[in-house]
């Protein structure tokens, strides 16, 4: 099996920022409640929307407690703050409406259930109004002490529950030294830079409802798609050096924790995160580093107790930014791998070996013009080990080729933003392979660009 190595990938991505930055010109994340508050257009923390500024991420960094309309405070008579509230509370709505249309319609899900005929096909071209309706509460709570908290309602299975939240207190110790505390449900949430999983650009809005492939890391969305919630602190030093350490636990959304449960964490699962930001002149360009380790109990009907599967990722990440009046141009790159020594899997028969990895690669840039009309290009790769007990074939659209895991492809993206607050996307998604192979990769006779994907997306912020 082939896959870009680590050493070959700080290579290429070095390269390709220097080449850059000597032709540089001299998610959900946006929500107007921190307009409102601030008394700043979107344009002072957003690029577009979700990707942030240099004074957006310090924003982030500070709690979400820069403000600029009425308090109401309270003060002791040592002059000391016990209550700093925003007159108006700092809440605001997004709504997500989407049509998708992929290459081939995927089979119909009663096929060969004798309930329809067994060549039967799902309708294709599905609309979703709304894909997602958000409320959010996005501000200043006290002195110091801010969030970023979003409640949704997922148009494809018809729920509400909580999405990305960010709870933080943060002090300036002096103008070269902050730091600062987060709790929040989902590894990299927190974070300040569009390179990493959580708010990654242009790789930040996909389909809710076209096939995807089957096969993340614990870090892109595994740990996420479980249910977890952690506490991390964090250093931010000279306006350059970023440095976090935290741990995560799961917290999924049933009422008690059980076999009923999967991918529940054993103890603690630590996180860390450092990164180097250089800004100069309408430039900045960031390297960092991230990673998480997480010892999971796989449950799904096995009790919680014994073997655990281990998983270890250590990724690298990188962003270059040019802001300038009329022109924005983005470029980012994550490398992420994962170790996974699968004992409980391994033993109870669900794995062919005992370790395996998984490494994913995205690179992608984008150029907006006068914030109103832009494009995007990414190129995504996943990639892995051999294993027949956990990439198996003969599973209708959700089956893996040759027992590997490797899906790559390109993202496309045209945008049109008539207002700050509102934006439309027409996307195009090839893949090159899908779950391990480009042709009948499902073992029933689906190919992988039966998959490409048109998705338009409506998305507006108020």
């Amino acid at each position: 099996m082939k896959h870009i190595g680590l050493k070959k990938f700080i290579a290429v991505f070095a390269a390709a920022v220097g080449a850059l930055l000597l032709v540089a010109p001299g998610s959900a994340q946006a929500v107007p409640s921190f307009a409102r508050q601030t008394g700043f257009a979107c344009e002072a923390c957003h690029t577009v929307f979700p990707e942030l500024t240099p004074f957006g991420r310090r924003f982030k960094l500070n709690a979400y407690t820069v403000d600029n309309l009425p308090q109401i405070r309270s003060i002791t008579p040592s002059k000391e703050q016990t209550l700093l509230l925003n007159q108006l509370p700092p809440l605001s709505f997004m709504l997500q409406a989407s049509y998708t249309n992929t290459k081939a319609a995927v089979p119909d899900s009663a096929a060969g259930t004798g309930l329809v005929p067994a060549d039967a096909l799902a309708k294709n071209g599905q609309v979703l109004f709304p894909q997602q309706a958000s409320l959010f509460y996005a501000g200043r709570i006290a002195p110091n002490l801010g969030a970023f908290v979003q409640m949704t309602y997922d148009g494809t299975s018809g729920t509400f529950g909580w999405d990305n939240t960010d709870i933080r207190y943060a002090q300036l110790a002096n103008d070269n030294f902050l730091w600062g505390v987060s709790f929040n449900n989902n590894p990299t949430v927190q974070d300040v830079w569009n390179s990493t999983p959580a708010w990654q650009s242009p790789f930040d809005q996909r389909s809710a409802t076209a096939p995807s492939p089957g096969a993340v890391t614990m870090i892109d969305g595994g740990l996420a798609g479980a249910g977890v919630a952690g506490a991390s602190v964090y250093v931010y030093v000279n306006n350059s050096l970023y440095a976090e350490l935290g741990a995560y636990r799961s917290a999924p959304a049933a009422a008690v924790i059980d076999s009923t449960s999967t991918n529940v964490v054993n103890g603690m699962a630590p996180y860390w995160r450092l990164a180097y930001e250089r800004q100069w002149g309408r430039n900045s360009w960031q390297a960092g580093a991230y990673g998480v380790q997480a010892k999971l109990y796989p449950g799904g009907g096995v009790a919680l107790s014994g073997p655990t599967n281990n998983y270890s990722d250590v990724a690298l990440d990188s962003q270059y930014q040019y802001i300038g009046d009329e022109h924005i141009v983005s470029v980012l790159a994550t490398y992420i791998k994962e170790d996974q020594t699968l004992d409980a899997t391994f033993g109870a028969g669900g794995s062919a070996n005992p370790t395996d990895t998984l490494n994913t690669f995205r690179i992608g840039t984008s150029y907006y013009y006068q914030r109103k009309y832009g494009a995007a290009l990414g190129y995504f790769s996943t990639t892995g080990s051999a294993d027949g007990g956990l990439y198996a074939s003969g599973t209708v659209v959700n089956g893996f080729a040759n027992n590997v895991p490797d899906s790559k492809g390109w993202t496309g993206e045209l945008d049109w933003l008539p207002y700050q607050n509102t934006k439309f996307a027409l996307q195009y998604t090839m893949y090159n392979k899908f779950n391990g192979g480009d042709t009948n990769y499902d073992g029933m006779g689906r190919n992988a660009k039966d998959n490409n994907t048109l998705y338009l997306l409506g998305w507006i912020n108020f």
